[in-house]
């Protein structure tokens, strides 16, 4: 059986060997579910292509807790508390007859605690790559991207707020998508911010991801945000062409995203980057280099993201059904806590006092709130696109950049290694990292295309593998020899 597979692989590199730490706990119901799945599936044909598929979710995604798994965001605070409902994008999946395996580690309530190490969270502990000892795995998507990569699950959901899935799927060599707020829904994802929250597929290839956004995407009464989404969402893998980059107009927005000193990138992201110009021009595209963003340099300094993050967190956790009833309680817990939620190396919660000292939805935070939008769109990616005529932006998927990313390249072996926490390291030899196509809102079939096109140029991702020990050696073929 698939499930009881997937479980063996988890068990041989979560808590042991190298001791990954990607996945917080795993569904007991999950080997009945398959079970029923199965026959369904000999009796009646599949629901869908994600029918007996085993899916990881990111801790911050609800399941009915009568399932027997726990929604806590990684953190001890919520450990127990009883959700009304699966989230929307869960209901979705399970429809499709997806088989929910677990949920995955995470930066606790999603890196958006304090100064913290990606990857770590009270509950889980430090989740680490499986390309180098110890490496960091990026976040706040930190168990999905880890979990994928190696085969803990066949898919894996992530959700993003500001490069959270984007920066893990670069980290652990992953074709990851941020899609546009508001295409799938966030009813039942302990939340951030309504405004930038978003849940994504992170996966092995575009293919896979295109398969989950297909089914994960659509309206649901439950968040107000998706009835922003076009009337018909696409089947995204009809997106699939290696020809979509033909006749399209890709920008290269140098200014600030490029510079090595901002945005602290080596030798080798860029050398790989401008390689990856090289494929595009090969497979039709014409590149238009410069393509900056008029607000490149304001992006940089603003501080606007902060103030509506900080405002929509404290809102949005009042009203979350958990054991921790508000921002301040959730303060306290940690503090009175310590051994659990704030060990040496890992005790800042800056970011929670931080939000906790602001006042409401005021004057500041809505003028906060346009002029996000204004850097990011009017000024931003939109302005950019629309100056050029481009069909979409590239950029290298770490850094300040978000949306689909494949693989691009990994560290060379040479590469100076550096602390990147208290247990983790960053960069280092052999560690991946990502290639993004950034364009307009709901443009997730153009973008998935391009990704698509590149992807099977390069098949980068095939040419480094995950470090020995961190490969589970169980394969499907051993537990269904088992069973019969």
């Amino acid at each position: 059986m698939t499930a009881q597979a997937y479980f063996a692989r988890i068990e041989e590199v979560n808590l042991n060997g190298p001791a990954l730490r990607a996945v917080i706990e795993t569904n007991p119901s999950a080997i009945a579910t398959a079970a029923t799945l199965d026959l369904e599936r000999k009796r009646k044909g599949p629901r869908s292509l994600l029918h007996g598929i085993p899916i990881l979710l990111k801790d911050n995604i609800a399941t009915v807790a009568s399932e027997g798994m726990n929604t806590t965001a990684g953190s001890f605070s919520l450990l127990g508390s009883v959700v009304p409902d699966d989230a929307g994008v869960v209901k979705r999946l399970r429809k499709a007859g997806a088989i929910i395996l677990g949920k995955a580690n995470l930066s606790e309530f999603a890196h958006f605690r304090g100064n913290i190490a990606s990857g770590w969270s009270g509950r889980g502990g430090q989740a680490t790559n499986a390309y180098f000892p110890n490496a960091d795995p990026c976040g706040s998507s930190s168990g999905s991207g880890i979990a994928a990569s190696i085969g803990l699950a066949a898919v894996t959901l992530g959700t993003e707020t500001d490069g959270s899935i984007t920066c893990p799927s670069s980290n652990n060599n992953l074709a990851g998508i941020k899609p546009t707020v508001g295409l799938t829904s966030r009813a039942g994802v302990v939340p951030i911010s309504e405004h930038q929250d978003t849940v994504g597929p992170m996966t092995r290839s575009m293919t896979d991801a295109a398969i989950v956004l297909s089914v994960i995407a659509g309206p649901d009464p439950n968040d107000n945000f998706t009835f922003a989404q076009p009337r018909v969402v696409p089947d995204f893998t009809k997106a699939l062409k290696r020809e979509a980059l033909k006749g399209k107009r890709i920008g290269v927005p140098r200014r600030v995203f490029l510079n090595a000193t901002l945005n602290d990138r080596s030798v080798d992201v860029l050398s790989a980057f401008e390689q990856a110009l090289v494929v595009l021009r090969n497979l039709g595209a014409t590149i238009v280099d410069p393509a900056d963003l008029p607000s490149a340099e304001d992006i940089l300094g603003s501080n606007d993201e902060n103030v509506v993050l900080d405002t929509d967190f404290k809102a949005c956790l009042l009203s979350n059904p958990s054991g921790v009833r508000s921002l301040a309680d959730l303060i306290a817990f940690n503090a009175n806590n310590s051994a659990l939620e704030r060990p040496q190396g890992f005790a800042d919660q800056s970011t929670l006092i931080e939000s906790e000292a602001t006042t409401g939805f005021d004057a500041a935070y809505f003028d906060s709130l346009a002029a996000d939008r204004q850097l990011g769109g009017s000024r931003g990616i939109d302005a950019a696109l629309q100056a050029h005529r481009l069909d979409a932006l590239v950029l290298p998927a770490d850094g300040f950049t978000t949306t689909p990313a494949v693989p691009l390249g990994f560290f060379s072996d040479n590469v100076t290694i550096q602390p990147a926490g208290p247990q983790t390291v960053y960069p280092a030899p052999g560690v991946p990292f990502g290639l993004s196509f950034l364009g307009t809102a709901f443009s997730e079939f153009d973008l998935i295309g391009f990704a698509y096109a590149y992807e099977q140029k390069t098949q980068t991702r095939l040419a480094r593998r995950a470090f020995a020990a961190a490969i589970p050696r169980t394969q499907l073929k051993d537990v269904v020899g088992e069973e019969h």
